[in-house]
């Protein structure tokens, strides 16, 4: 399946708010995980369904609950149902084709955007969907699949390390989208490394194959800008948003995560510049490598044309031609072939056409 355009038959002619799984099912049981805390008490573990997930909605502590998997509509249309969520959101949760964004509902923020991932093996960045929806007493999210970033922000919980468990959901929310865009930083540096390293390799070698090096690598960083763009652009609007949910005091942090958001796109955009002018690079290369070989060739041939004239004076079928008779007539005609060829290659390197 295309990665840049999920493939959406299946829900074609659907009603608006009826629930169809889009993409590919990446495990076979939803599992729901809970991490439930505040300054006293840590509650860590996994729930057997989504009503011991319902019972902690009304809770005062900082409730996260974690899905992984989608694949089951059912489940998603029960989590709907217990947290009072829109049924348009459930529909963009179950679409892992869906573009990150942010939407702000009577009671929770609702945010889509993309966890990525580089794989060696393949040379290819790897998406996963993440749907955030905060609320005032829960932040939910669903994954696709098990493993993500967020395993040094489950650390910072169970070690009470920084202001974490001091703080609220929005916090929370701040820590989880912070991870994410910091991978998409180190995902694009780790590109950038071998952009760079690509741009020595072509000024020393013009083989088939860094073509195909610089075309995968701005494939990459289009996927990524299509990914992170977006992100930017919510980040902008979240201290903006006129939702309680976000404090005063993680605004500043809102901020900051602003500022890496946007030094990621400037990256990409460097990035993407960088591969352009790469190419450039290439094909100018080719081209004046063409051009040597036509230079030789062309060369080689003014060369040959008054040799192969001359030659051509003497391989007629005259009985008559006086020269034929002399003694020495082959050693003079090669000799002055060669006075020819050796006149015309200096007045072509004083004319530094050599």
């Amino acid at each position: 399946m295309a990665r840049f355009l999920k493939n959406k038959t299946l829900s074609m002619g659907k009603a608006p708010g009826e629930l169809v799984f889009i993409g590919d099912k990446k495990m076979e049981e939803v599992s729901i995980r809970l991490i439930d805390y505040d300054n006293e008490h840590l509650t860590e573990c996994e729930l057997r369904d989504i009503k011991e997930a319902a019972r902690y909605k009304e809770s005062k502590t900082v409730t996260w609950i974690n899905f992984h998997g989608l694949h089951d509509t059912e489940l998603i249309q029960a989590v709907g149902d217990s947290f009072e969520l829109h049924p348009l959101t459930l529909e963009d949760i179950l679409n892992t084709g869906q573009q990150p964004k942010l939407e702000e509902h009577a009671d929770y923020v609702f945010i889509v955007l993309k966890m990525m991932r580089y794989d060696e093996t393949t040379g290819h960045v790897k998406s996963e969907q993440l749907s955030m929806v905060l609320g005032e007493t829960f932040l939910l999210t669903f994954q696709e699949r098990p493993g993500d970033v967020f395993e040094p922000v489950r650390e910072r919980i169970r070690k009470q390390k920084g202001r974490i468990r001091s703080c609220g959901l929005d916090y929370l929310t701040y820590s989880l989208l912070d991870t994410i865009v910091d991978n998409y930083f180190h995902i694009v540096g780790h590109l950038g490394e071998k952009i760079e390293d690509l741009e020595e390799v072509i000024l020393e070698n013009l083989s088939k194959g860094i073509a195909t090096d610089i075309y995968t690598f701005k494939r990459e960083m289009n996927y990524l800008r299509k990914n992170v763009r977006p992100v930017r652009e919510f980040v902008q609007r979240l201290p903006r948003l006129d939702s309680d949910i976000f404090h005063e005091q993680t605004k500043p942090f809102l901020k900051d995560l602003l500022d890496i958001s946007n030094q990621a796109m400037d990256a990409i955009d460097l990035y993407r510049d960088m591969l352009s002018d790469q190419l450039n690079i290439y094909n100018t290369g080719i081209g004046n490598h063409l051009n040597e070989i036509m230079k030789f060739l062309t060369i080689f041939s003014a060369v040959f044309i008054p040799m192969t004239f001359i030659a051509g004076i003497y391989g007629t079928n005259f009985e008559y031609l006086p020269e034929l008779k002399y003694h020495y007539s082959y050693f003079i005609f090669l000799g002055f072939q060669l006075l020819i060829a050796l006149t015309m290659l200096g007045f072509f390197k004083r004319k530094r056409w050599l």
